[in-house]
């Protein structure tokens, strides 16, 4: 009898294993990039937890030995009111994390972007197609800058970083 309780322990044990947390879903559903088994482990990371700015594809990309990662936001719909000093406080997070997660990534770009409206019948797809989201806020980070540097820079408009302000007026309606 023993033997047959061990036996669905080990089974119900190995079935668990087996069985993706959201996170891992998450992060291959988003994954994209050469590199897709980087993105995925940054993925894992980053999508165990649920951001104020929704995180919405981290891709990773290798060229003659070195490796980038691409990480995008929705700036649109935030889960919960934002600030412009949480926003930072969510990138710098971010950016951290997935150095964290991938040891082998030199730069991470991250960005948020907002939908554009198209009408229908525009082309969306292929050589005559029209854009449909815009870049509204962009952070270039190198692995070794300290995060205290990272926030710096995102406080004030800086290299390597973009800010629409306009967008930034209007998304960021909770109070400081």
């Amino acid at each position: 009898m023993l033997s047959g309780a061990l036996a669905l322990q080990v089974t119900g044990a190995t079935a668990a294993a087996l069985t993706p947390t959201l996170a891992e879903v998450d992060a291959m559903a988003r994954a994209a990039g050469n590199r897709r088994d980087v993105a995925e482990q940054i993925g894992a990371s980053v999508f165990a937890t649920r951001w104020p700015a929704e995180v919405s594809q981290i891709s990773a990309n290798s060229l003659d030995g070195h490796l980038v990662v691409g990480i995008r936001l929705w700036g649109v719909k935030f889960h919960q009111p934002l600030t412009r000093t949480q926003f930072v406080s969510e990138a710098v997070d971010i950016v951290e994390r997935a150095f964290a997660a991938a040891r082998g990534v030199e730069e991470i770009d991250l960005w948020a972007s907002v939908p554009i409206g198209v009408t229908k019948g525009e082309i969306v797809s292929g050589d005559l197609a029209k854009p449909t989201s815009r870049t509204v806020f962009s952070l270039s980070a190198r692995r070794g800058e300290a995060a205290a540097s990272l926030q710096a820079r995102l406080e004030v408009p800086s290299e390597g970083v973009f800010w629409d302000e306009q967008w930034a007026r209007e998304a960021f309606k909770a109070p400081e």
